[in-house]
């Protein structure tokens, strides 16, 4: 039978509702000019609605991954698309700070299990050459909307108001749903649009088996692991690559929550102007992002080590983001912003696919907990710099600490990566035959 490609399609389904999600996510960042004059919102409040969302995302990125390991990301991403579209709908009846707040926590809430799942698919639906390169296809998914969303959004918020925007993109959730419910299955097992040849590749082995349902197949490949929390929260590697990804976060949440009132107060842009300006940094970054998940695959391929395929791509990206920004504390200029701010969301954003992979490569079994995990410590990366990026402005009338914390961080991640992350010593992988000996 010929090999058919399903597991690209189904990529691309994960890479539209990313585009959705972080489309949905972002979009009060750009209405916030106009929000903040309608409800006279500080500083501080328009970090603590920033905010909000991080705290609804903490709440039920952890517990995400657990119910996709557990339900599968078939139903638990259907729901999840299905609330948080009604949430970012709701958003354009809000009334003032307390209900802004509200919706904004819904939002995050909703939009937990979005990560867990798309790990979840890629573990189940790649075999590990492909995994860097499939996440790097559906994770460029969030530069992009960032990019598009940009000029988007806020030709949406000119020409209808916010409350327009907000309705309008609450409507693509809902079109979204009823394709991924009628052509994803948990496992390609279960697909009948997966040929057996694309199954044996997916699987990476010479037998297949059909007919088994997917409740068994969960059964069997997500048997109980003694001491797999022991590892997931000890691992040196996992430990390091979740602190890396907390800088990431602090990274994305500070750019995609602040850049278009950095540059609107700093410089004094319009709405549109914002919109416009914020394209080269995102573009950018989608860019580098889809490299260097080819990039890394490609590494591993070559070389067979981890270390170099996804450890190096983080702790260089992450120094270059981080030397890239340090001109900015120095010199006010708004070419000079577009240009550092611009290599900084780059680079900051070029390893995202190898965080994910790092999940997989170390625990495909759990990889959904995994990445729960890892997810919370960018949640809460993200509620630190919406709020403390508020107080900090607030506090000192300029960005210039704020930028400053930022490349203090990135540094903090290039050494934590460079001592710690060694994807390849045996003794930082999940060994069941030992862990079962120690119960």
């Amino acid at each position: 039978m010929k090999e058919t490609k399903f597991r690209w399609l189904i990529i691309g389904l994960v890479f539209l509702i990313t585009v959705i999600n972080y489309v949905d996510r972002s979009a009060i960042a750009f209405a916030m000019p106009l929000l903040s004059k309608q409800f006279h919102m500080s500083s501080e409040d328009i970090g603590l609605t920033l905010g909000a969302f991080n705290i609804g995302y903490a709440i039920l990125v952890f517990f995400g991954g657990l119910m996709v390991d557990k339900w599968g990301a078939r139903k638990v991403w259907v729901f999840a698309a299905l609330v948080w579209s009604l949430s970012i709908f709701s958003t354009a009846f809000a009334t003032g700070l307390a209900m802004l707040f509200t919706v904004r926590m819904m939002l995050g809430v909703a939009e937990g299990p979005n990560f867990p799942a798309l790990n979840r698919v890629v573990g189940d639906w790649l075999p590990s050459n492909e995994r860097a390169v499939a996440l790097g296809n559906a994770l460029v998914a969030v530069p992009l909307a960032l990019m598009l969303g940009g000029p988007i959004v806020a030709a949406l918020a000119t020409f209808f108001g916010w409350q327009g925007m907000f309705i309008i993109l609450g409507l693509l959730g809902f079109i979204w749903i009823p394709v991924w419910y009628g052509l994803y299955r948990d496992f390609p097992e279960n697909s009948n649009r997966v040929s057996d040849a694309e199954l044996k590749q997916i699987r990476e082995t010479a037998q297949v088996r059909r007919g088994i349902s997917d409740k068994e197949i969960r059964r069997s490949s997500h048997a109980a692991m003694p001491g797999m929390w022991k590892f997931l929260l000890t691992n040196p590697t996992l430990l390091s690559n979740d602190w890396a990804f907390f800088v990431f976060g602090y990274n994305l949440f500070f750019f995609m929550g602040w850049l278009p009132t950095f540059l609107s107060k700093s410089y004094h842009l319009d709405l549109k102007q914002v919109g416009w300006f914020s394209v080269l940094p995102w573009a950018l970054a989608a860019i580098m992002l889809f490299s260097v998940g080819h990039l890394s695959d490609r590494i591993y391929k070559n070389t067979g080590s981890l270390r170099y395929a996804r450890s190096y791509p983080i702790w260089i990206t992450q120094l270059l983001a981080a030397v890239s920004l340090a001109p900015i504390i120095f010199y006010h200029s708004l070419l000079l912003a577009l240009i550092c701010i611009s290599l900084a969301v780059g680079f900051g954003m070029a390893s995202n696919s190898t965080f994910y992979a790092i999940n997989v490569d170390m625990i495909k079994q759990r990889t959904g907990t995994a990445m729960g995990i890892m997810d919370f410590f960018f949640a809460v990366a993200g509620l630190i710099a919406s709020t403390l990026t508020g107080w900090i402005i607030q506090l000192t009338g300029s960005f210039a600490g704020a930028f400053a914390l930022v490349v203090v961080l990135n540094l903090t991640a290039v050494v934590g990566v460079l001592l710690f992350h060694h994807p390849d010593n045996k003794k930082h992988a999940y060994n069941y035959k030992a862990a079962l000996q120690q119960q």
